[in-house]
């Protein structure tokens, strides 16, 4: 077979195994894009609360929605429209807009309303309470409200099903207008509850897309507006934003990197060969996740990919390192123990995030160390294999020589990384505002104009606030329920008191057993409530008999087993109480949600007044005590895995002091990454974490390829092609990173770039011999350089 045939059956035979390895990765990999993926093990009652608010809890799940435009009762009949569409949707569990829902006490319920609603409490099914309600019916079918009202008459004349669908609508709502709610300017509003979690963006876009699609699709619509917000609508809106811009920057960042490859090598060929390594470390990453995890989540590839740009520079050295008259075998052969040592110190530190425990980070782990692994290993014997046999010797490239002896006669003072080091850490000790950034919304923030109307929208519906819960605690649920109930009072005196401006306790949907017993001794058997009723309908205009299912359910309702919060989950509602309460090993907890917090203060005394039984949840606080332990573990592990690669660079070369050469050059430029971003005012989150070890894994190549000595001036000048390239590739990419509106981009951009440069720049500062060029070593020594380290 002829060198020829030889490389090509190779190129063939190796993209057949990426094509396999890509079938493999889309098949058996799901997706995820649930953001709690990426948060640490909560450690305390409280944070295991925030994960499970942030996901299930019902502020995070809910949607404002305001309709505008055209005539006020075409706004509450497309109110009334989307509704119902959203009530025959599985994307939502509730839709509410001030209109009487019947179907809120279904069959289930309906016998129970008795016990449920609180009138029994105040008055006695007597005659006289009787002829008052009928009176008052006999005027409400004189109104407009009859066509209403008069298929419930005979089931339940005291109008039991309204107190109680008033009772169970949010505690402080807007005007009703022609049945709806309706804003202070005019907007038709409602609410929207979603069954999908609220910090997954594909539940959260689906259940959007199903509300928009509904919305459209009701007569009129296209002359109103729907105005949307909440958690859910800022999840996805963010998510979009950041889909795009870092698809925008992608694709220039790309077209520039051909763009430079192309000018760097003038091989078109050769060009798209050395992206093959880097491909197959993707794909052999994704592999890896679908066999160890079985899932992934969003973050974790685009992370990942992010990460496995460090990959780039190993076919970009086989490229630059080619010696004239020398096939790709013997140039490689001559890099791959610097190669493999810079592959094994980059996975080494990347192990940290897997030691972070964060479900998220070790699957970022595991696919950053396969695709590394996969890279290196097909850049060294697979990518020599199929580069063209002819190509141009970059040593020859005009200009570089004159840029080698440029860098060769810069001054390098030996005081000057030690001054730089006593500067930084001055910087440091004086550097405004706080050096981490524990404020989750801040790293994904919203848009002030959006703010402003989703408080507007929440002031107006009074809305649960997303950032304080009380929380109750008792041995079972009922013991929940009991203990809200006793809360009742005194929180309606905070209320009134402008602490807050509503709560909804757990009790307002279910009553404990023992009030529900209560009430049930109160109802009269049938025969003194059909006397009762007699006496009371004397008179008026009803039918003889009407009444009678009105009779037989207070009859059936004497003999009900009181209804358990397991019961009442069957229900339309049970959903609702399902999400205030939350079973615990060793007990259980009732969530009540508050509106419009004024006095956090004065609702933690009544905390803490409560003996233990009531405490006040911070979800903000309780959310930055989580990033902090979650950033402590990360530092940790990445202390362990620092001192791990010192150790490998130090045996991969075999000795301390050209170890010094590549870990002091590597570690200053870390320290003055920090340096800048501190002293220009930014506090640190684990983004920057993510590019500062991104960072450190490319200085650590140019430092390891800028302290190898060298046999000749020409490969002095390859090795300075070979770090132009990566280091101008990678100032392309999280250059444009760095200019992204988005602080999630913006921090890896910054963070890396300034990375680079700072390692570039010291890594020629502090190169071993006259330059980063090094010097030529004697002829005795030149076939044992030519070779490199451990070769």
């Amino acid at each position: 077979m002829t060198p020829r045939l030889g490389r090509w059956s190779l190129l063939a035979a190796w993209l057949l195994a990426l094509a396999a390895l890509a079938a493999f990765a889309f098949h058996s990999l799901r997706i995820s894009t649930d953001l709690r993926s990426f948060m640490p093990p909560p450690r305390t009652p409280d944070q295991q609360l925030l994960m499970e608010q942030i996901g299930e809890g019902p502020g995070s799940r809910l949607l404002l929605l305001a309709i505008e435009g055209g005539p006020e009762t075409q706004r509450a009949e497309l109110s009334r429209g989307l509704v119902a569409a959203l009530h025959a949707d599985a994307h939502f569990e509730q839709a509410i807009n001030g209109a009487f829902d019947p179907s809120t006490l279904d069959e289930t319920l309906l016998p129970y309303r008795w016990l449920l609603s609180p009138t029994l409490d105040t008055h006695a099914l007597d005659a006289a309470y009787l002829a008052e309600q009928l009176d008052q019916r006999v005027e409400d079918l004189a109104s407009p409200a009859a066509a209403l009202l008069k298929p419930l008459l005979p089931r339940d004349p005291t109008l039991e099903t309204l107190a109680l669908a008033e009772r169970w609508s949010p505690p402080k709502q807007p005007t009703l207008r022609d049945g709806v709610w309706f804003s202070s300017d005019g907007a038709a509003l409602l609410l929207a509850q979603t069954r999908g979690a609220g910090f997954d963006p594909a539940a959260q876009g689906a259940a959007i897309d199903a509300l928009q699609t509904a919305f459209r699709a009701l007569p009129g619509a296209d002359a109103a507006k729907l105005t949307i917000s909440g958690p859910g609508w800022f999840t996805v809106l963010i998510n979009a934003q950041t889909r795009a811009e870092a698809d925008r920057i992608g694709a220039i960042s790309t077209l520039g990197f051909v763009l430079l490859l192309l000018f760097a090598y003038r091989s078109l060929p050769s060009l798209l060969l050395a992206g093959l390594p880097v491909l197959s470390g993707g794909l052999a990453g994704a592999a890896a996740l679908a066999l160890g995890f079985g899932s992934a989540h969003g973050i974790t590839l685009a992370f990942g990919f992010t990460l496995l740009g460090v990959a780039q520079e190993y076919p970009i050295r086989v490229l630059s390192h080619r010696r004239a008259g020398e096939d790709a075998l013997a140039s490689v052969r001559a890099l791959w123990p610097l190669l493999a040592t810079a592959i094994a110190s980059a996975a080494i530190a990347y192990l940290a995030f897997f030691a972070s425990g964060v479900s998220g980070l070790q699957q970022l782990a595991v696919f950053t160390i396969a695709g590394l692994l996969a890279a290196g290993l097909t850049t060294r014997y697979l990518l020599p294999r199929v580069l063209p046999i002819r190509f141009r010797d970059v040593a020859e490239t005009p200009g570089l020589a004159r840029a080698a002896r440029a860098l060769d006669a810069l001054p390098r003072p030996r005081w000057l990384p030690w001054l730089l080091a006593a500067l930084g850490l001055v910087v440091l000790w004086r550097a405004p505002g706080p050096m981490w950034e524990n404020d989750l919304a801040a790293l994904t923030p919203v848009p002030q104009d959006l703010l402003l109307r989703d408080a507007k929208l929440r002031g107006e519906l009074g809305a649960p606030d997303v950032r304080y819960l009380l929380v109750l605690g008792a041995p079972d649920a009922d013991g929940v329920l009991a203990l809200s109930e006793s809360l009742e009072a005194r929180v309606a005196e905070l209320v009134h008191a402008g602490a807050l401006d509503a709560a909804e306790l757990p009790s307002r949907y279910l009553p404990s057993l023992a009030t529900q017993r209560a009430r049930q001794v109160k109802l009269p058997d049938r025969a003194m409530l059909a006397a009762a009723l007699a006496e009371a309908e004397r008179g008026l205009p009803f039918r003889n008999g009407l009444f009678d299912p009105f009779l037989a359910d207070v009859e059936t309702a004497r003999g009900l087993a009181p209804l358990g919060a397991a019961e009442f989950a069957k229900s339309p509602l049970g959903g609702r109480l399902a999400s205030m309460l939350v079973s615990r090993s060793d007990g259980w907890l009732g969530l009540a949600t508050l509106s419009g917090v004024h006095d956090a203060e004065a609702l933690a005394r009544f905390a803490d007044a409560s003996g233990g039984r009531v405490r006040l949840l911070d979800l903000k606080g309780a959310s930055e005590s989580l990033v902090v332990a979650y950033r402590e573990r990360i530092l940790r592990a990445l202390g362990i895995a620092l001192g791990l690669l010192a150790l490998t660079v130090v045996i991969a070369l075999r000795s301390v002091r050209r170890a010094w050469h590549v870990l002091a050059p590597m570690s200053l430029a870390t320290l003055l990454v920090i340096v800048a971003e501190r002293g220009s005012g930014l506090s640190l989150s684990l983004f920057h974490l993510v590019a500062v070890t991104l960072a450190a894994g490319l200085g650590l190549h140019y430092a390891l390829f800028f302290e190898r000595p060298v046999a000749d001036a020409a490969e002095a000048r390859r090795t300075l092609h070979a770090t132009l390239v990566c280091v101008l590739s990678a100032l392309l990419v999280f250059g444009l990173q760095a200019w992204s509106s988005l602080p999630v981009l913006r921090a890896i951009g910054l963070t890396v770039a300034l990375g680079v440069g700072f390692h570039f720049c010291l890594s020629i500062l502090m190169a071993r011999g006259s330059g980063p060029t090094g010097r030529a070593e004697p002829a005795g020594q030149r076939e044992q350089a030519h070779a490199g380290p451990g070769a």
